[in-house]
């Protein structure tokens, strides 16, 4: 065995990943025919049976597994090989994968990423946005360099540094009658337009509401913080939202914001791989999340 194929390794893990191979073609936007002669290519290089077939799904042989436990090991550092010498690419300093929550790639990122562009018209920057469990696989599996997401955020793999307190505050439209603190009983009546369920931020509310004993009255779910603030403002119900999108002036009816007692907070961190090569374009992105999140207005 003198090589290995990135193309092969990449259809064996979408195989595996999505159980057939004729997902896997349509993932790659290849025929079957030619997923299947890579796999074959792959399995007679390293001369052992990486794929076998459980029911109708494509499943690894113990020798398949402890390939594809390496898959994303062997794809970061090819990864940090090419960041390694994006540098000395003439008029660039690299690619830059961030991945972050709808909120801060709304509220946190679009300053962030226009001074960034200022500074290095070179920089090619791309923005994901997932829960914090999607960015933190993407991150592992290193198709995203860097992630901004919310705490709790763990992996062996990984390096977790909190930068970012965000205060809760809860929202209602303008001409509602409210106490100028907020705590849990004070919502019990009232109908709630929530973040979709599945994310920390959901978590985070229900947890603070459920420990005073309440089940908030949810009479919508959605994943889009403009689009609550929207009907919130429009006088469909009250909301909990991380401060950073509760700011004023970006809705087409006005809203008001309350403090929550007891407080309420959700920390954000950057993630990276522990065995990232900090390019220069990474190192910039990361230095310039830091800087924006330490002077972030948390009041």
């Amino acid at each position: 065995m003198r090589s290995l194929n990135l193309d092969q390794l990449h259809a064996f893990a979408d195989v595996i990943e999505l159980g057939s191979f004729s997902a896997a073609a349509t993932r790659q936007n290849l025929s079957q025919p030619a997923i299947s002669q890579q796999i074959r290519q792959l399995e007679d290089r390293l001369g052992v049976r990486l794929i076998e077939r459980v029911g109708k799904r494509a499943m690894p042989t113990p020798a398949g597994q402890a390939l594809l436990d390496r898959v994303g090991e062997i794809d970061a550092s090819v990864q940090n090989a090419l960041d390694a010498v994006a540098g000395f690419a003439r008029g660039t300093i690299g690619q830059v994968r961030i991945g972050t929550g709808a909120t801060a790639c709304i509220y946190f990122l679009p300053k962030v990423l226009e001074q960034l562009q200022r500074r290095f018209p070179g920089l090619e920057v791309i923005v994901r946005t997932g829960n914090t469990s999607e960015v933190l696989k993407s991150i592992e599996e290193n198709s995203l360099d860097i992630g901004l997401v919310t705490l709790p955020a763990a992996g062996r793999s990984l390096d977790v540094t909190p930068v970012l307190t965000d205060p809760f505050v809860a929202i209602f439209a303008e001409g509602a009658d409210v106490p100028d603190q907020i705590g849990p009983t004070d919502l019990v009546d009232m109908p709630l337009v929530l973040y979709e369920r599945g994310g920390h931020t959901r978590t985070i509310v229900d947890d603070w509401l459920r420990a005073a004993g309440i089940v908030g009255n949810s009479i919508m779910e959605l994943g889009s913080v403009e689009a609550i603030k929207e009907l919130v403002g429009a006088g469909l119900g009250a909301t909990i939202l991380p401060a950073m999108g509760a700011r004023l002036g970006r809705t087409q009816f006005p809203i008001k914001t309350r403090p929550l007692v007891p407080g309420l907070a959700r920390q954000l961190a950057l993630v990276v791989r522990r065995d990232k090569v900090l390019g220069r374009g990474l190192r910039e992105v990361r230095n310039s999340l830091m800087t924006a999140a330490r002077d972030w207005p948390t009041a």
